[in-house]
């Protein structure tokens, strides 16, 4: 069978990533960032804590570094000038994006997946045998977080024309408001909307407030991850949601079990839905991106 005209771009690109130093510093910064254990998380998750290890590896320094290594991949062959040689192969505008969005997603999946084998192993050890399914699931749904997130930056390198510009729409837009501050952002936007105060530590029982506050991906993400782990449905971190069921605390956090208390849950908040949200993520951006990189100069 033969292979996709896009394989020697993806080959590449993954093939010039895995050579990188800068790549393989991934691996040990996640293992240090994700080992994350809390009495309170080993209370209710038991040996199954070394799977949050995984969850929160994948949090916040995770999207930061692919970000990193992905926002120049097509906007350094567009400003060198080897954009135009690459179509002059027998490769279409649309081919070198999947190619970028494959090849970049290997590059980093790759140290990803050492550092989860690494924190399994240290997890194990410390903490004994956790569920191999639940270990492998939060895996998975971390490697098409990754794969998403490529989707976006080379998505937004794809049709911004210089460095300066993907750099503040990836850094200074996405990142910083839909990764580190749209808990904040939602919480306001719903106020906005519905006129309504919100108090982080007692969240009112409303739907909207929820799903306004998982359009993030990086919220949808940890909503999956944490409905896989068992521990509840919330995007906050597995170690924060355990301290809001935890008898006699208190977080700022925004959990559904805990805000709805036995009153009857929207289905739109189940947690595959999140699901959705995270492919819809990886799926729209890209292909606003390729409609625009096909028409566009490559100037």
């Amino acid at each position: 069978m033969a292979l996709p005209r896009w394989f020697p771009v993806a080959r590449k690109e993954a093939t010039t990533l895995l050579k990188s130093k800068g790549t393989w510093i991934l691996a040990p910064l996640l293992v240090v960032w994700g080992y994350n254990p809390t009495y309170i998380s080993w209370d209710l998750l038991g040996p199954d804590v070394t799977v949050g290890f995984v969850q929160v590896a994948g949090s916040f320094l995770l999207p930061l570094c692919v970000l990193l290594l992905t926002y120049r991949s097509i906007i350094q062959e567009r400003t060198s000038g080897s954009l135009k040689f690459l179509l002059g192969l027998p490769l279409t505008r649309t081919d070198i994006l999947i190619g970028k969005v494959f090849g970049r997603s290997v590059g980093a999946v790759v140290p990803f997946a050492v550092s989860t084998i690494v924190l399994g192993v240290i997890g194990g050890f410390k903490f004994g045998l956790f569920s191999p399914l639940r270990f492998i699931g939060v895996f998975l749904v971390t490697v098409l977080y990754i794969v998403v997130l490529v989707s976006i930056a080379t998505a937004a390198s794809a049709v911004t024309t210089s460095t300066v510009r993907v750099t503040a729409v990836l850094f200074g837009g996405f990142f910083l408001l839909l990764t580190l501050g749209w808990k904040i952002i939602g919480v306001r936007l719903y106020s906005a909307v519905t006129g309504n105060a919100v108090n982080p530590l007692n969240p009112p029982a409303d739907g909207l407030l929820f799903a306004i506050l998982r359009i993030s991906p990086d919220r949808a993400y940890r909503t999956v991850t944490n409905g896989i782990l068992g521990l509840a449905n919330s995007g906050d971190q597995y170690t924060v949601v355990a301290t809001v069921l935890y008898p006699g605390h208190s977080v700022n956090a925004y959990v559904v079990d805990a805000a709805f208390s036995g009153q009857p849950v929207p289905a739109y908040l189940h947690e595959s839905i999140a699901l959705v949200v995270l492919l819809l993520w990886g799926v729209i951006p890209l292909a606003l991106a390729s409609y625009r990189f096909n028409r566009g100069d490559l100037a």
